[in-house]
């Protein structure tokens, strides 16, 4: 025999409802998505930064140069410095080459 409806209402009427999700519940998740700098990097990156600003005297000539593709030093001299010691070290020979 099946069960009296009463019952299975009961049953459901009983059942833990979940609560509502808040607004704004998940406003506090991670919103980088792409790789953060190390701080030797970081390091790195403000050093060749600070150099092409006294370098060139001029913020544009300098973000030009940081961030142009540099066949000479083949690539980018903001990421060839951000890479390594060594990076930096080029970048900053090329930097005194072209401005002395």
């Amino acid at each position: 025999m099946s069960a009296p409806v009463d019952t299975i209402a009961d049953t459901v009427a009983e059942a833990p409802v979940p609560a509502p999700r808040k607004p704004g519940a998940m406003r506090f998740q991670r919103k980088y998505t792409t790789v953060r700098l190390t701080p030797d990097q970081a390091t790195r990156q403000g050093q060749v930064a600070t150099s092409a600003f006294r370098r060139f005297g001029e913020r544009d000539k300098a973000m030009a140069f940081l961030n142009g593709h540099d066949e000479a030093l083949g690539g980018r001299p903001l990421d060839l410095a951000i890479a390594s010691a060594e990076g930096l070290e080029t970048v900053e020979a090329a930097m005194l080459a072209r401005t002395a």
